[in-house]
């Protein structure tokens, strides 16, 4: 796994994946009413564990929001042109509206000017036979407060599933579990559904009638994995998180490197 660089060289299929980095701050210290003072801070990827997963299968090139955000205009098209598969995970759809320049009157010159909007370049290039796995979190389809924005997206009709139009986060510290519901897709079979640990979270959806639950909430019932085609290509959404904190139990699932295999395989078309 390697962060963004300025080429991609590498004689294996290549999957961008966006989101799941995260700055940490503190401790903050407060030891006078006229100060405070922050001590260490600090760069986490969340998605180690997922990227050890489908190392084996792919080159993984990583990307934080941050990024996503302040890159050049046209480049998400060159990178999408050399991938295979797409990995989005707490990412707003926002990012990728915004880019910083854009709104710099300075370097404007006083021009009406555009750039291409992102998500449907993205959308264009699943239908042509590109392989999408959206994964759940605080920012992802609706998400806290409603703010990822998924739903309200030009991407949104390319999605299986149906993002709630307020916040969608379902938490429980007693955990959830999983129940399959088609145990022969090539993306969830053969695994130990019956392990499949704790979860502490996820997004609520509802499922497209063109959308296939493989994977639902045991206690609620509400769809966990959920896959469909776009054009020519594949998208499977697994509403929970790869990761700390929803995902720090499913990190250590029997299944949880065959899970995510598989899963991109069937996105790619391998299975």
């Amino acid at each position: 796994m390697k962060q963004m660089k300025k080429e991609i060289n590498s004689d294996r299929e290549h999957v961008l994946y966006l989101g799941d980095w995260v700055f940490s701050v503190g401790p903050l210290f407060i030891e006078t009413p006229f100060g405070t003072e922050t001590k260490d801070a600090d760069l986490h990827f969340y998605g180690k564990r997922l990227v050890q997963a489908i190392d084996p299968l792919v080159d993984v090139t990583s990307m934080a929001n941050w990024e996503l955000y302040r890159m050049q205009p046209g480049r998400l098209e060159e990178i999408l042109d050399q991938s295979k598969g797409l990995i989005i995970s707490d990412v707003e759809a926002k990012c990728f509206h915004l880019f910083p320049s854009f709104f710099d009157r300075a370097q404007r010159k006083d021009t009406v000017v555009t750039f291409p909007d992102r998500l449907t370049s993205i959308k264009t290039w699943i239908e042509d036979g590109g392989g999408l796995m959206m994964l759940g979190g605080w920012l992802s389809f609706s998400g806290a407060l409603g703010k990822s924005g998924w739903g309200r997206s030009s991407f949104s009709n390319a999605l299986p599933v149906q993002c709630m139009a307020t916040e969608d986060l379902v938490e429980s510290s007693a955990g959830f579990t999983a129940e399959v519901l088609e145990p022969e897709h090539p993306a969830v079979k053969g695994l130990a559904w019956d392990k499949f640990p704790p979860i502490f979270g996820y997004n609520e959806v509802a499922a497209k009638p063109e959308g296939r639950v493989l994977v639902r909430v045991k206690e609620t019932g509400h769809p966990l994995v959920v896959v469909g085609e776009y054009g020519k290509g594949r998208v499977l959404t697994y509403m929970s998180d790869p990761a700390p904190h929803w995902g720090i139990n499913f990190e250590l699932w029997d299944s949880y490197d065959a899970f995510w295999q598989q899963s991109l395989n069937w996105v790619k078309k391998k299975n």
